[in-house]
């Protein structure tokens, strides 16, 4: 078995069977993924880190939960996770339902629909009911780490949590030249609009989506409390059609300044992208940047 042992031990003493099989699904620089059968011929998708605490795992079970809560879209139920015992440099793993999208017909317009519901959904976790901003524990972003702190004010919270930091880790002065000075100048861009917390998946691309039969299904988050519209800042890898973004705006309407918004939303992940890929997400990091200041 190619797994940490210790996953399947877990599902061999408390989902009670015997791990028979294992099929490598994907795997990253911080991850690896695999599906797994057990003799009673049930079916499990379990992830393991080596060299990551558990925390890891936390904020994406924590993540899915969130998800889940909101009774709107088709989110796969966590059974546990924890650290890898026993892994030499440390490790840490998390088990979840396998769900089957080989014969999956994703609509969009759907997907669009179900996600509106997602962000209209009342937050049952405290911190976010009372109109704050973040999530209960840090996650991350692919392999970067993402704080979420709670924060009252939606434009602190994105220059603080958000933007500065990855400009910070890119170490770039030019980049962190034009990056203080759109975050001197960034309620602007929020005036005469209302931010809610919404639940967001935050990492929202095609990679990240599928369907289960008709029903439309989003997994592998990076899950805070946010504005709705930080949920489109991967749009440029997510495929979304105007179908997609007419079912939305429906049920959440198009709000004024909305696209020089999504430059932003969009700036974090490109910076991120840059932070973990390298030079090649320089250009329109830069491009955004000069752009909006």
């Amino acid at each position: 078995m190619a797994a940490h042992p210790a996953a399947y031990a877990w599902i061999e003493e408390h989902l009670g069977s015997k791990v028979v099989k294992e099929s490598l699904v994907s795997s990253s620089g911080w991850s690896s993924a695999y599906v797994v059968d057990t003799q009673d011929g049930k079916r499990y998708f379990v992830k393991t880190a080596l060299g990551r605490d558990e925390a890891m795992f936390k904020g994406e079970a924590l993540g899915l939960q969130a998800m889940y809560d909101t009774n709107t879209m088709r989110i796969p139920k966590v059974f546990h996770y924890g650290p890898l015992a026993g892994a030499g440099r440390g490790g840490s793993f998390i088990v979840m339902e396998h769900l089957d999208m080989a014969r999956g017909r994703l609509a969009m317009r759907e997907l669009g629909r179900r996600l509106a519901l997602m962000h209209l959904a009342v937050p049952k976790e405290e911190h976010a009911a009372a109109g704050q901003f973040g999530f209960p524990v840090d996650n991350t972003i692919g392999g970067t780490p993402q704080a979420n702190g709670w924060m009252s004010d939606w434009v602190v919270f994105l220059r603080d949590r958000r933007l500065m930091p990855q400009l910070k880790m890119a170490g770039d002065s030019r980049l962190m030249r034009m990056g203080e000075k759109l975050c001197s100048n960034l309620s602007s861009h929020f005036e005469g609009i209302e931010v809610k917390p919404s639940i967001l998946h935050g990492d929202l691309w095609s990679g990240n989506i599928g369907a289960v039969g008709e029903e439309p299904t989003i997994f592998d988050p990076a899950c805070y409390y946010g504005h709705h519209e930080a949920e489109f800042g991967m749009s440029w890898c997510a495929g979304f059609s105007p179908d997609f973004y007419a079912a939305y705006h429906e049920l959440i309407p198009c709000a004024p300044g909305f696209e020089q918004r999504a430059e932003i939303y969009r700036l974090y992940h490109y910076l991120n992208h840059l932070n973990l890929f390298g030079d090649s997400y320089y250009s329109q990091c830069a491009s955004i940047l000069q752009r909006l200041t």
